[in-house]
């Protein structure tokens, strides 16, 4: 069997490198109704054989060994809800095997994307990519590959993304889940009843947060087969309070200032910058949200944000953050929590935490998987194959 052939390759290529580590009650799933049909359109972008697949990780060991199936790709377009609950097209790449056989479906989320970067979206697939090598040569193994832009790129590129909230990045996630179902029933792609989760640094936060959304809500639609987030700031609350306490240069802060100004935003604050930044920061950001800003958090926050923050007097803000907690719920599926142990741009404590709190719920298929030294740019490639082979035993 290929998924077979896949773990063991990995295993036996890549051991050398890798390094693993090897309550309370659940709440009842609460099913929420899903829309008959999302699907709005889909483009064939091209075909592409098993030697241009292999070709595309000539430098990974062994790895182009791994492709079989020669694979499709097509933009879908699909409706979907915006932060504000109003009905909006969104766009995705599906990457299907050419194979007869039925398929698991897999959903992939990317990690963060620059307004700047608008053809590393999904439904580009271009070769700046995520999607372009180690994903494709994943869908080759025999995965129908399920690959949202998110609000904000592709189809509905002319809106702000919701940079790591994560109702809208979970809800887009599942709709283009049943766009890719809608489309495979439509042009008579067989797939199986199993369903994969895969996504790193922003997309570890989506995966979660579609797990979640899943598990919870729309269990008789979906079941998850197993996940394997990497690398996501899970523990919302947690992480502001280390950025607000830190004397340490952070290299990510410009990343946090697009955290604060959609919470801001989408959790209706509606501050003004002023609140949050020094000066001449809040109207350097005022004018250009994705501006130079320094690494010292005292130097960029303000005094009474920093205050409100670490001595929980801003119940509104408390609030925002805690909604997009997605660290302490009790998954039912497998899952595996990987994550480099020198991240310094998402702390590792984001997934030692969520570890903890599953694990306190009764999870007792939940695996915390270190990147032992890796960083959070590091990690990625190994993330990669560690994930793969993870989901690859179910």
């Amino acid at each position: 069997m290929h998924l077979t052939r896949f773990t063991f390759l990995l295993w036996v290529g890549f051991s050398s490198a890798i390094s693993l580590s090897c309550t309370k009650e659940a709440a009842e799933p609460q099913v929420e109704t899903a829309p008959q049909t999302v699907l709005v359109s889909s483009t064939l972008v091209g075909e592409y054989s098993p030697i241009v697949l292999a070709g595309r990780v000539a430098n990974i060991p062994l790895a182009g060994a791994l492709v079989n199936y020669p694979i499709r790709v097509y933009k879908l377009t699909y409706t979907t809800r915006n932060t504000d609950g109003q009905a909006v097209t969104a766009s995705g790449a599906v990457l299907v095997p050419v194979t007869s056989q039925a398929v698991p479906l897999l959903s992939y989320q990317h990690g963060t994307i620059q307004p700047d970067e608008e053809n590393r979206a999904p439904s580009y697939y271009s070769q700046s990519s995520e999607i372009w090598s180690a994903v494709s040569v994943l869908a080759s193994t025999g995965y129908v590959v399920s690959a949202p832009d998110y609000i904000g790129y592709g189809a509905s590129k002319a809106l702000p993304h919701p940079y790591e909230h994560a109702a809208s990045l979970a809800s887009a996630s599942a709709d283009m889940l049943r766009a890719t179902r809608e489309f495979c029933a439509k042009e008579n792609r067989a797939l199986n009843k199993k369903t994969f989760l895969l996504g790193y640094s922003e997309g570890g936060f989506a995966t979660m947060a579609l797990h979640k959304l899943l598990e919870e809500k729309h269990a008789a639609e979906f079941t998850v087969t197993a996940s394997a987030p990497g690398a996501g700031a899970y523990h919302k609350t947690a992480f502001a309070n280390y950025i607000l306490n830190s004397t340490q240069p952070l290299n990510f802060l410009s990343s946090y200032v697009w955290v604060l100004d959609t919470y801001n935003r989408v959790h209706g604050l509606n501050r003004p910058l002023s609140y949050y930044f020094n000066q001449p920061y809040a109207t350097q950001l005022q004018a250009n949200p994705f501006g130079t800003v320094p690494q010292q958090a005292q130097q960029l926050f303000t005094p009474g944000f920093r205050q409100a923050v670490l001595g929980s007097t801003d119940q509104q803000l408390a609030t925002a953050f805690r909604e997009n907690d997605v660290h302490d719920w009790q998954p039912r599926a497998p899952l595996a929590l990987f994550h480099g142990t020198a991240d310094d741009y998402v702390p590792y404590f984001n997934s030692e935490d969520a570890y903890r709190a599953m694990r306190a719920r009764g999870a007792t298929q939940v695996e915390l998987r270190p990147i032992q030294g890796g960083n959070h740019f590091s990690s990625a490639p190994m993330y990669t194959l560690q994930a793969f082979a993870f989901i690859s035993q179910y």
